[in-house]
């Protein structure tokens, strides 16, 4: 623990005392696949009766019909978050018959590549260009990867600890944005450093059914259990690991998140870069287009990391481009795994974790990384990703071995002083509550949430689909019952007509052909947009 990192601590801490700053603001992203009463992913369309999955603020889908995505509004206190997601999924449940949300991360049973139905978002060039990129996925990748849920966790820092962190510093001839930027892009490289213990921590995809893998094929990593399940002995996150959402061709492009030029500059490499092997794919077939483009990625969403910078964008503009011209103005934590034994994937304690490991990973000291170091961060994540439940893992850490209990351990013994300090936002202790809750996880690798999961296959017997179908059920039959804030029940209601209403005036309003529209896109979003502001007498 540097003396750097106490003394900011401690400052905060009596700034903290005289209410000189506030809460942190969070918003929840949770995708869950809608599945049939025998635990098969749906083949029935996104219900009308959720409104447009195009222009819905809170009610979507990711990849296919079936992956429902909630998204909440920004809230500062956890609970407030969780009581928006938890009536999302009662009025979802209102309307879907009888047909589930599946709480796992690894999918129901699949019927091959095409029962993962690609979402369609209507006639628009937005939603076609929406579709179009899900169809470039699948030639890609498939669509059977698409299908794996989980959580992503948006966090901004309030205005005044900002400023009060500024004047520490010293860089009161900094602009915000900039400072703030550079102070974010610190909090993501220590991220990197230290994600691997929410992995650990909160990984739950130990096993999978055999219908993720219709080839047959089945990697050395995976054991047979039952008929059709096939399970990671000492895995903790089978989504994060190269079953799931990893890529090769990605892992070229070495983003380690040292700088904010450097981010954009890469992101905007790839999409502006072709690759062949993509090319070979073919872009259209007789007229029908098949993926946006033959570049690495097709557009920026496409790529995939643990953790991301992000900024709200303006019409016409990309991800890169809004951080480029405003800078960092939250990070996105896509890590998660939904956890099948709670209803809505994670808890309010959990959440109070990780803003305790954020603001962990903001104030301590956080030097860039070299590629040699990324090499190694990227090592110990696949390590735990693997094994993080074997007890004779060693991480590297500084030139030395470390076993997860013992660097996991002095982690948390770091965590507790900002624990403290958050708590003094709080009525009672939720952080250090938090914290003591996951310490014992440390030690007994059978308390995490894999751990649980395999435990009970282990000792029942069970198929995975039948163990998570059954919470599903039982999830169900509670959530059903549970009444929801009549004024948000209302507020849902209106947004189901609305946001087809929306959707039909995109749709009415469109005055080119999609050819037309997408060349347009990719000449806009190839444009540093620091630059394109400047050439207007705009502030950047």
């Amino acid at each position: 623990m540097s003396d750097s990192y106490t003394a900011t601590v401690s400052h905060l801490s009596a700034l903290a005392a005289q209410g000189r700053f506030g809460r942190l603001l969070r918003g929840i992203e949770k995708e869950g696949l809608r599945v049939d009463a025998r635990g098969r992913i749906a083949d029935t369309p996104h219900p009308r009766a959720l409104g447009s999955k195009l222009t819905h603020p809170y009610i979507t889908t990711d990849y296919s019909e079936a992956l429902l995505e909630y998204i909440t509004p920004v809230y500062c206190r956890p609970s407030d978050a969780m009581a928006f997601l938890a009536d999302l999924h009662r009025f979802s449940y209102r309307h879907l018959g009888e047909e589930l949300i599946w709480p796992a991360s690894m999918p129901s049973r699949l019927d091959g590549n095409d029962s993962v139905t690609i979402a369609d978002y209507g006639s628009s060039n937005v939603g076609t260009m929406k579709h179009v990129y899900r169809k470039g996925l699948d030639v890609r990748y498939g669509r059977i990867m698409q299908s794996i849920a989980g959580i992503h966790y948006n966090v901004s820092l309030p205005n005044e600890l900002w400023e009060v962190l500024r004047e520490q510093d010293g860089a009161e001839n900094t602009s915000m944005n900039d400072y703030r930027s550079s102070r974010y892009f610190g909090l993501i490289r220590n991220f990197r450093r230290h994600s691997w213990l929410l992995l650990y921590l909160f990984g739950a995809s130990p096993a999978l059914d055999r219908s993720f893998l219709p080839d047959g094929r089945i990697p050395d990593k995976l054991q047979a259990h039952g008929h059709n399940t096939l399970v990671s002995p000492h895995a903790t996150s089978l989504r994060m690991s190269d079953l799931g959402y990893q890529n090769k061709v990605q892992a070229q492009l070495k983003i380690c998140f040292n700088s904010l030029s450097n981010y954009v500059g890469t992101l905007r490499h790839a999409i502006s870069t072709p690759w062949p092997a993509y090319a070979a794919l073919g872009v259209q077939e007789n007229g029908d287009w098949q993926q946006l483009n033959a570049n690495i990625l097709q557009i920026e969403n496409e790529y995939y990391s643990d953790i991301r910078p992000k900024r709200v964008t303006r019409h016409n503009e990309t991800p890169s481009q809004a951080l480029e011209a405003r800078g960092v103005e939250y990070i996105e934590v896509r890590c998660l795994d939904l956890d099948p034994s709670l209803a809505l994937g994670i808890d309010e304690s959990r959440l109070h974790f990780l803003d305790t490991f954020l603001m962990w990973c903001l104030l301590s000291e956080s030097p860039w990384i070299p590629d040699e170091e990324c090499d190694r961060l990227d090592d110990n994540r696949q390590r735990v990703v693997e094994r993080g439940r074997d007890p004779e893992l060693r991480l590297e850490h500084g030139g030395r071995l470390r076993s997860v209990a013992d660097w996991g351990g002095e982690i948390c013994r770091e965590m507790e002083q900002v624990a403290e300090l958050l708590d003094q936002l709080e009525e009672g202790s939720p952080h250090r509550d938090a914290l003591a809750a996951q310490v014992p996880s440390l030690s007994d690798p059978a308390l995490t949430p894999s751990g649980k999961l395999l435990n009970r296959l282990e000792e029942s017997g069970e198929e995975f689909v039948d163990v998570i179908l059954a919470l599903a059920r039982e999830q169900a039959a509670r959530l059903r019952a549970e009444p929801m804030d009549p004024a948000r029940e209302a507020l849902f209601d209106q947004l189901v007509e609305t946001s087809h209403q929306q959707q039909g005036d995109i749709e009415a309003a469109d005055v080119e052909d999609f050819d037309a529209f997408l060349s347009h896109y990719f000449d806009s979003a190839r444009e540093p947009r620091a630059a394109v502001a400047a050439s207007r007498g705009e502030a950047s």
